[in-house]
């Protein structure tokens, strides 16, 4: 990645490279996620002042796609830049991404400025709605908007309903902003089980009914963190039913084994996180969701030399809540697991029970 940045014309690290060249497929400059991943994680040996200035520099290339507008408007005006609701999630968790890269190199101006940037996805919050709305540049909300649709409403390859939950870098807020923790709960829990008519679909490739669970599109990436995010509600044992859910019926091992395009292998991999029991939601973070595990047993060979063996206790098809977690004897508290807490080895148990806690 950061070859393509030292050889790119524009000064940029890759957006989507493909056979060593850039198509420029899709939004975001997610490079600066994985770079920052990499290092919250301590993976790789890398100049790491040296990526953090070419994160920098791809996100002020401003002929690029909206960025021009977003730092100037705060947000992508919709009909300045089109599918600019998700532009603008996408941009300010990258933002977020190089926040958390300057942060660990003791760059507080850069760490402050991305912070802000961060921010920018309340820029596209209509409180009167609750939804996330596409924003014109006299700073008014587009007056024709349908939240169940996504051609001309702001998003891309999804709609207000499924791409408006994209704020991984700061969950506790866009719960604050939806209302609070019960209602954003709901809110869940009706994005799974409404009903999309086949005309928000019909027009989309990319969308089919093979991967819909109501109005939750598991067949393409950008709603794979939403299961994993009642975690940060009062209701944590939803996240552990819908992701052996999702696991039971949009997999399988046969030619229709994936719900939708794996995308460089991401609808594998949400697979298999979610079958050891835990998943990256935010990636630029160490920490992992926990969810529900499907395996029994698993051994993970670490790359220090180490071994990682997750069980799952009195597992089984009916036993899909976690009633206890613990790793190397200590219970774990939270909803969440530390990947150096995981590189230290030693051994992941679930305890299963038919029943939730709470």
């Amino acid at each position: 990645m950061l070859a393509h940045h030292n050889q790119s014309v524009h000064n940029m690290l890759p957006i989507w490279s493909h056979y060593a060249n850039e198509n420029w497929c899709m939004i975001g400059y997610h490079a600066t996620s994985v770079i920052a991943d990499a290092m919250a994680k301590g993976v790789g040996d890398f100049d790491k002042e040296h990526a953090l200035q070419a994160s920098i520099n791809t996100s002020n290339v401003d002929y690029f796609d909206g960025i021009g507008l977003y730092k100037e408007f705060g947000y992508i005006p919709e009909d300045k830049n089109g599918s600019s609701v998700s532009k603008t999630l996408e941009y300010a968790y990258d933002d977020w991404c190089i926040a958390q890269m300057a942060k660990q190199l003791g760059h507080t101006t850069a760490e402050k400025e991305y912070m802000n940037r961060s921010t920018y996805y309340e820029n596209v919050f209509d409180a009167t709605i609750g939804f996330m709305r596409p924003k014109l540049s006299d700073g008014n909300f587009k007056k024709e908007f349908d939240p169940l649709d996504t051609h001309g409403q702001g998003f891309i390859e999804g709609n207000a309903w499924n791409y408006g939950f994209y704020v991984p870098q700061n969950i506790d807020h866009l719960i604050e902003l939806m209302g609070g923790k019960d209602r954003f709960s709901r809110h869940l829990d009706s994005l799974f089980t409404m009903k999309l008519e086949d005309k928000y679909i019909e027009k989309n490739e990319d969308i089919t009914r093979d991967g819909l669970i109501g109005n939750y599109v598991h067949g393409n990436e950008p709603s794979h963190h939403v299961p994993y995010m009642y975690n940060w509600t009062n209701d944590a044992y939803k996240t552990q039913a819908r992701v052996r859910m999702i696991m039971s019926t949009m997999y399988g091992p046969t030619v229709e084994g994936l719900c939708g395009n794996d995308d460089a292998g991401q609808m594998s991999a949400w697979y298999i996180f979610s079958s050891l029991g835990f998943y990256p939601v935010t990636p630029g973070s160490s920490d992992y969701a926990l969810g529900s595990p499907l395996i029994k047993e698993a051994k993970i060979h670490l790359d220090n030399g180490k071994t990682l063996t997750i069980t799952a206790k009195n597992q089984s098809e009916k036993n899909v809540y976690v009633k206890r977690v613990t790793i190397y004897g200590k219970t774990l508290e939270s909803t969440s697991i530390s990947h150096h807490d995981i590189m230290k080895g030693g051994e992941l148990i679930f305890e299963m029970s038919s029943s939730h806690n709470n």
